[in-house]
């Protein structure tokens, strides 16, 4: 790719080049230093959201994620004025602060969950989104996972409003996604449907096998559900699942048989990506910890059984 002058770089372009170079290099990099990524060479990031550990405040969850070994987070919840941490009327600020307290623990952010208020009004969801956008920069975080909406009546002004900002978006280095959420988008075909409404190569799938189940009462298996979604999928909540309806469950735990789930994503081309853990067994602090320590441990053995059948190597 051929770069104009530094000077003249626009941060649009900027953006750009860093989508179109994709967390894989970057990952790799970051992982071995000195060492570039080969070519065609993907890479699986294993992290770990908030969530699990949203009994308490920011700080202690993400000393938590750091304790069990991880050296990639996500924001999603925690304790403190709003139960989502990253939200639209989050001051710019303090998204910013939650960025520094992220790198202050050696971690890089691999995904925001943000969360507004929908309107009827397309213009009041995009300029809610453009502050999304905007704290996931402040973050680091290269995607902001969206969570869908519920009511019927909201369905239009929602995705035309995402995908008016999907060119913003990539200016600013941030992919949007959806996961899985019950709803208009419970299952794969359902969140396929709703990224080729929005028809933009900036909004994808952020799968999720464990709500798969969760909201179809146990009766639809992800093995299944991921053969729908090929070429859409670029990370992955793990999270598992028990009847009859619980996700508070370690990743390798449950119903969910993620060596399948993998498989079969791998042939619709998620070759490489996130994988973030997003829920747990409960328990006081220290056992969240070993808890989030175990499902990391599981993860990065059945990513290294990939590996070695010659798919990708670890991060």
């Amino acid at each position: 790719m051929k770069h104009p002058p530094k000077a003249m770089r626009t941060r649009r372009q900027f953006g750009i080049e860093l989508l179109q170079l994709g967390l894989t290099a970057t990952t790799w990099s970051a992982s071995h230093p000195g060492r570039t990524s080969e070519p065609g060479m993907t890479v699986w990031s294993i992290g770990c959201y908030t969530r699990p550990f949203d009994a308490h405040d920011l700080r202690t969850a993400l000393d938590g994620i750091a304790e069990a070994g991880f050296r990639h987070c996500g924001i999603m919840t925690a304790k403190g004025k709003s139960w989502v941490v990253i939200t639209a009327d989050t001051p710019p600020e303090e998204a910013a602060q939650v960025g520094a307290e992220i790198r202050q623990r050696g971690l890089r952010c691999l995904s925001v969950y943000g969360d507004y208020a929908v309107k009827p009004v397309v213009a009041e969801n995009i300029r809610a989104l453009r502050r999304l956008i905007e704290h996931c920069t402040a973050c680091g975080s290269p995607d902001l996972l969206l969570g869908g909406v519920t009511e019927d009546s909201l369905q239009t002004p929602y995705y035309d409003a995402i995908r008016e900002v999907c060119d913003f978006a990539t200016g600013r280095g941030v992919r949007l996604t959806i996961k899985p959420h019950g709803g208009h988008i419970a299952t794969g075909p359902q969140c396929r449907q709703k990224i080729e409404q929005v028809s933009h190569g900036n909004f994808r799938l952020w799968y999720d096998p464990g709500n798969i189940l969760y909201y179809s009462d146990g009766s639809r298996d992800p093995v299944e559900d991921a053969a729908t979604v090929n070429g859409l999928v670029v990370g992955m909540s793990a999270k598992d699942f028990r009847p009859p309806k619980d996700v508070m469950v370690t990743p390798g735990q449950g119903q969910v048989d993620f060596a399948r789930v993998f498989a079969r994503l791998q042939q619709g081309g998620f070759n490489g990506g996130p994988v973030m853990v997003e829920t747990v067994a409960p328990g006081d602090l220290k056992q969240i910890v070993a808890e989030a320590r175990k499902a990391r441990v599981f993860l990065e053995a059945l990513v290294r059984g990939e590996s070695a059948a010659g798919s990708s190597p670890l991060r």
